[in-house]
C-alpha cells in the first residue's frame, strides 16, 4: 500500500507581502516641527508689513528732520518743529480736532451702546436689525458723505431743510456756517461707524450669563435697572476699550471735513490730519507734514499709556 502524504499546512497570510507604511506623513510632520518653520512660512506676511508699515514710519522719522520736497534734500534739524509750533493756524487746527473729539465722544459714544442693548432685547428681528445697524459700514465713505452732502444742501432741497421747512424753521447752513459745520460732520461720522461698534457691543452682551438678568427679573428690576446693575458693568472692559480706540481716531479724523468742508467755512473745521495734508501736498513741504505726524503720534502714545494704566488701575 502507498501512503498518501498530506499537503503541508501553510499558515494564514503566508506569501502576502505587507506593504510597508509610508514614511511620507511622518516626514511631513518632521518638517513642520523644524526649528525655524514658523519663521519661513510667516516670511512674506513679515516682508510685506515691513515694506509698507515699518518703511514708511522709519522714513518719516528721518524727514522729520529734513527740508524735502523728496527731489531736493537738506537736513535742519529741528527746524521743522520749530515752524509747526510757531505756525498760528496749528492752535486753530488743535482747538478743532479738540471740539470734534467732545462732540463725537458725547453723541458717538452711546449711540452704539444704545442700538447694541436694543438688538439684545430682541428675540426674533436680531439678526436683521444686526444687519440694518451694520449697513452703513458697507457702504464706501466717499458714496455716503456725497449722500449727506444732499442732506445738507443749503437751500429748501436739501432734505433736512426740506423737513424743518414743514415746522416753519429753516433754511439752515449746515455745512457754510461756523456754529453748526463741526456738528454736521460728526453727525456724518457717527452715522458712518457706530455699526462696527455696536455689533462688537452685542456680541459683548450675548456673552453674558442669562440667569443674572432672569434673577434680576424675579426680583423685580426693570430693563433699566437691568442695563445699569448687569450690562454695563459685565461690559467694562469692551466700553474702556472701544472708548480708547475712538478718541484716537477722533484725533485722527480727516475723510468727512476734507470732503465735506475742505476745511471751511474759515478754518472752522481744520483739523491736524488735514493741516499735516496741507504742509505736505499743497505747501509741498514734507519735513512739517512729517514733524507734525510724529509730534500727534507721540501725544496720542502717551495718552494712551496713561489711559491704559488708569483703567488698570480703576478696574483693580
Amino acid at each position: 500500500m502507498s501512503s498518501v502524504t498530506s499537503p503541508p499546512v501553510v499558515p494564514a497570510g503566508a506569501g502576502r507581502v505587507e506593504p510597508t507604511p509610508s514614511r511620507a506623513p511622518r516626514q511631513r510632520g518632521r518638517l513642520f516641527r523644524a526649528p525655524g518653520t514658523g519663521l519661513l512660512i510667516a516670511l512674506p506676511a513679515i516682508a510685506l508689513f515691513a515694506v509698507f508699515s515699518w518703511w514708511p514710519i522709519l522714513r518719516g522719522l528721518v524727514i522729520a528732520f529734513q527740508k524735502t520736497n523728496l527731489i531736493d534734500t537738506s537736513w535742519v534739524g529741528g527746524e521743522n518743529f520749530q515752524r509747526v509750533l510757531a505756525d498760528p493756524l496749528l492752535g486753530q487746527a488743535l482747538a478743532n480736532t479738540a471740539l470734534y473729539a467732545v462732540l463725537a465722544l458725547v453723541i458717538g459714544f452711546p449711540v452704539p451702546i444704545f442700538f447694541a442693548v436694543l438688538i439684545a432685547e430682541m428675540r426674533r428681528a436680531r439678526q436683521f436689525s444686526s444687519v440694518l445697524v451694520f449697513l452703513p459700514v458697507i457702504i464706501p465713505p466717499v458714496v455716503s458723505i456725497l449722500l449727506w452732502q444732499v442732506f445738507y444742501d443749503p437751500g429748501t432741497r436739501g432734505l433736512f431743510n426740506s423737513i424743518l421747512s414743514t415746522v416753519g424753521i429753516g433754511p439752515l447752513p449746515w455745512l457754510q456756517s461756523p456754529s453748526t459745520a463741526m456738528l454736521s460732520i460728526v453727525l456724518v461720522a457717527t452715522w458712518g461707524a457706530f455699526g462696527s461698534t455696536a455689533i462688537i457691543y452685542v456680541a459683548t452682551l450675548l456673552s453674558i450669563d442669562t440667569q443674572l438678568y432672569e434673577a434680576a427679573e424675579i426680583d423685580g428690576a426693570g430693563i433699566l435697572r437691568r442695563v445699569w446693575h448687569i450690562t454695563l458693568p459685565q461690559m467694562r472692559g469692551t466700553i474702556l476699550l472701544l472708548l480708547l480706540l475712538q478718541l484716537i481716531g477722533t484725533f485722527q479724523v480727516f475723510t468727512e471735513p476734507f470732503l465735506l468742508t475742505g476745511g471751511g467755512p474759515n478754518n472752522s473745521t481744520v483739523t491736524l490730519l488735514m493741516l499735516i495734508y496741507r504742509y505736505a501736498f499743497i505747501y509741498g513741504n514734507f519735513g512739517q507734514a512729517a514733524a507734525l505726524s510724529l509730534m500727534l503720534a507721540a501725544a496720542l502714545g502717551v495718552f494712551a499709556a496713561v489711559y491704559l494704566w488708569l483703567s488698570r488701575k480703576w478696574s483693580k
